[in-house]
């Protein structure tokens, strides 16, 4: 009999144009700390415990096609930083959805959707 299958996380990877300027807004915007930035190649920022990462892509196309979600803790905070930043999307202001959580998107430099969101409580 197999040990059963445990899955622990998730890391997103999104597609960037330009590798420096996509570690750079993730730095500069949100607070991001710098892991690697090989330009041309793979870039990988934290946020916490949070790693996000990026591979080298020459369609827009397809940044802008790509999203992820990432849970937090302290939406509203977060959501005023962002709004202070100047990067909350226009058409995904903080909310709460019927399926029980308060989010907000921010769009990158390349077009990635970047959801925030907080589960209610209970």
């Amino acid at each position: 009999m197999q040990a059963e299958t445990k899955f622990i996380s998730a890391t997103p990877v999104l597609a960037s144009l330009d590798i420096a300027r996509s570690v750079d807004f993730y730095v500069s915007k949100l607070a991001c700390t710098v892991i690697h930035a090989e330009q041309g190649v793979y870039g990988i920022v934290s946020l916490g415990a949070l790693a996000l990462h990026f591979w080298a892509c020459t369609d827009r196309r397809i940044a802008e096609a790509t999203s992820c979600r990432v849970d937090v803790s302290g939406i509203d905070a977060w959501f005023a930083h962002c709004t202070q930043a100047g990067i909350v999307h226009p058409n995904a202001p903080l909310h709460d959805t019927p399926w029980g959580t308060r989010e907000f998107a921010v769009l990158d430099v390349d077009g990635n959707l970047i959801t925030f969101c907080e589960r209610a409580a209970g």
